[in-house]
C-alpha cells in the first residue's frame, strides 16, 4: 500500500523537484520529517512541558495554547472546508473510494491526515475484500498491499509514516489515544462482585437469579476439555478453512489471528460467531453448560429459537460496548483464556455517557469502550448506586442478570464462550418484551421477529402446561405483598391523634 500511495504523495512534490529519482525523493521525505521531529522534540521539551502528539503529529487542541506558533496546519490545509467539524469531514471522505482518497491526501498536509485515517481504509478494506485479506500493520497498507501486490517495495511495508506540524484536533487525537492507551490501574481496581465457589442450583436461584444480581462463580468450570486445550495451535488446527463470523464479515480464524496480533485501534474487529458448534462439531463437545443454567426454556423453539451462543475471541482492547443482552434474556459468560474486566449497572440506572432512544431500539454511546473509561468512569465513584465491577480470568463464569447494562473490556487476547437463556425467574420478563407493539425492531437473533412472541407462547403451554398461569400468580402474590402497608403505615392519623390525645 505504501509504495502506492507514496506515489500519490510524489505528485505533489514533483512540480519543485523534476528529474529527481525514486530513491531521492523517499531520501528527502525522510529527512523532511526527521528535521520536523527534531523541531518538534525542541518545543516539546521547552518549558519544562512535554506534548504528546499521535504517530502523524496530531495534537489535542489545548497544545495551541502552548505553542509558540498560532498556525494551526488543521485549518489552513482544509481550505473552506475548515468550518466542517472533523466527523463531518470524515464523514464525507468516508463517501470516497480508495484511489480519490489517495489523490486528496497529496493536496495538503490537512487532507494528508484525514485521508489516511485509519476506520476509512477498514471500511474500505472490509467493503472490497470482506474477510480474504490479510491484514499487514496498517489498514491502508493491507488495502494497497491486497490492490497491488508488490506495494511498499520502496520501504519494505508498513506505513511511511508522515509526521505533519502543527495539527491540533480533539477528535483525531483522542482517537488515536484511545487506540494506544491501555487500562490505567485504577480502572481495574474496584472489584465488588460477589464471587461464590461450590454453592448449590438452590442457593445460586435463590440468593441470585431470583433476586436478579449478578454474580461471579469460581471452580464450575473445571470438567471442560476447552480449559486445557483452546490455545491458538489447536483452534488453528481444528478449524481449518472454516470461516467465523467477524464484525460485518467472516474469517479463517487463521487469519483473524493474524489481525488481532497486528490491531492497534480504537476498536478492534472482535470475533463473535452464533453457529460455532455447528460449524465445528467438536468444538461444541469441549465444555457443557454450568449446571446453574441447565434451564433454557427456549429450547422449545428447537432451530426456531433466536441466536443463543457465542464463541468470543479478541485481541487486548476489543470488547463490548455498554449495551442491555437481547430479548430481556439472562446471559453467563465463560473465560476459557484470557482476562476480561466487566462493569455492569442495575436496569433502573442508566450508565454515564450512555442514552438510550426511548424505545429501547437504540443505544447512543461513547465511541470505543478506552474513550467510556477516559470521559466517564471516574464519575461513577461518587454514584449512590455504583456499578458492579470484577475482572473475570480464565475458568471463571459471570453470570448476567437480564435487563443489566453491561461493559467488557478484554485484558489481554482472550477466548471465551457465552449463552443467553431463558429461566423460569425470567420467563415473563422474555414473554412480556416479546410482546411489545415496537418488538418488530426490538427482538434480535431470529429472522421471525413478528411471531416469536405467539410461537415461544404456545410452544411453552404445550410442553409445560400451566406454568405461565402459576408463575403469573405468584408475580400477583409478590406485588401484593410489596404492596401490602406495613402496621405503622395502616395507622391513620386520626387514630394516632385520638391515641396521643388519650394521654
Amino acid at each position: 500500500m505504501v509504495g502506492w500511495s507514496t506515489n500519490l504523495l510524489f505528485r505533489s512534490r514533483k512540480r519543485r523537484r523534476r528529474g529527481t529519482s525514486t530513491k531521492q525523493r523517499c531520501n528527502y521525505i525522510q529527512q523532511e520529517n526527521a528535521q520536523e521531529q527534531k523541531e518538534q522534540e525542541e518545543e516539546d521539551d521547552d518549558g519544562g512541558f512535554k506534548l504528546k502528539t499521535s504517530a502523524c503529529g496530531v495534537q489535542p487542541l489545548g497544545n495551541l495554547y502552548f505553542s509558540s506558533s498560532a498556525h494551526n496546519s488543521r485549518n489552513t490545509g482544509l481550505g473552506n472546508l475548515q468550518t466542517l467539524t472533523d466527523e463531518l469531514v470524515l464523514d464525507i471522505l468516508g463517501l470516497l473510494d480508495a484511489t480519490h482518497l489517495g489523490n486528496l491526501a497529496a493536496v495538503s498536509k490537512s487532507f494528508y491526515v484525514f485521508c489516511t485515517h485509519e476506520p476509512l481504509w477498514r471500511n474500505l478494506v472490509l467493503e472490497k475484500y470482506g474477510g480474504d485479506f490479510l491484514f499487514d500493520g496498517s489498514w491502508r497498507y493491507t488495502y494497497a498491499k491486497a490492490y497491488k501486490p508488490l506495494a511498499g517495495s520502496l520501504n519494505g511495508g508498513g506505513s511511511l509514516g508522515l509526521k505533519v506540524k502543527d495539527f491540533y484536533s480533539d477528535y483525531l487525537f483522542q482517537s488515536w489515544l484511545c487506540a494506544n492507551l491501555e487500562m490505567r490501574p485504577d480502572w481495574l481496581e474496584r472489584d465488588n462482585i460477589l464471587r461464590r465457589k461450590g454453592i448449590s442450583v438452590d442457593e445460586f436461584v435463590r440468593d441470585f437469579e431470583e433476586p436478579n444480581k449478578p454474580v461471579l462463580l469460581e471452580g464450575c468450570l473445571d470438567g471442560w476439555a476447552a480449559l486445557g486445550k483452546w490455545d491458538r495451535e489447536y483452534l488453528v488446527e481444528t478449524c481449518g478453512d472454516v470461516r467465523f463470523a467477524v464484525g460485518p464479515v467472516e474469517m479463517k480464524i487463521d487469519d483473524f489471528f493474524r489481525y488481532s496480533d497486528q490491531a492497534r485501534e480504537e476498536r478492534p474487529l472482535y470475533l463473535f460467531d452464533p453457529k460455532f458448534g455447528e460449524k465445528v462439531p467438536i468444538l461444541d463437545s469441549d465444555y457443557e453448560v454450568p449446571v446453574y443454567f441447565n434451564e433454557d426454556l427456549f429450547n422449545v423453539l428447537g432451530k426456531e429459537r433466536p441466536d443463543y451462543r457465542w464463541i468470543i475471541i479478541g485481541p487486548a482492547g476489543s470488547g463490548s460496548s455498554f449495551h442491555i443482552d437481547p430479548n430481556s434474556t439472562s446471559a453467563w459468560n465463560a473465560v476459557i483464556k484470557g482476562s476480561k474486566k466487566w462493569v455492569l449497572f442495575p436496569p433502573d440506572v442508566v450508565p454515564p455517557g450512555v442514552h438510550p432512544s426511548p424505545d429501547g431500539a437504540e443505544v447512543a454511546c461513547p465511541v470505543s469502550i478506552i474513550e467510556w473509561f477516559m470521559n466517564f468512569y471516574s464519575a461513577t465513584k461518587d454514584w449512590k448506586k455504583k456499578p458492579i465491577e470484577c475482572i473475570c480470568k480464565a475458568g471463571e463464569v459471570i453470570f448476567v442478570p437480564n435487563g443489566w447494562w453491561h461493559l467488557v473490556i478484554n485484558l489481554e487476547d482472550s477466548v471465551a464462550i457465552t449463552q443467553n437463556f431463558v429461566s423460569r425467574r425470567n420467563l415473563l420478563n422474555v414473554l412480556d418484551f416479546l410482546k411489545k407493539p415496537n418488538a418488530s425492531s426490538l427482538v434480535s437473533g431470529t429472522k421471525d421477529r413478528v411471531k416469536l412472541y405467539d410461537k415461544f407462547k404456545n410452544a411453552i403451554e404445550a410442553m409445560f402446561p400451566g406454568t405461565i398461569d402459576q408463575l403469573m400468580q405468584k408475580a400477583e402474590e409478590r406485588m401484593a405483598q410489596h404492596e401490602k402497608p406495613s402496621f405503622w403505615d395502616s395507622v391513620t392519623d386520626t387514630k394516632a391523634g385520638a391515641f396521643k390525645f388519650s394521654f
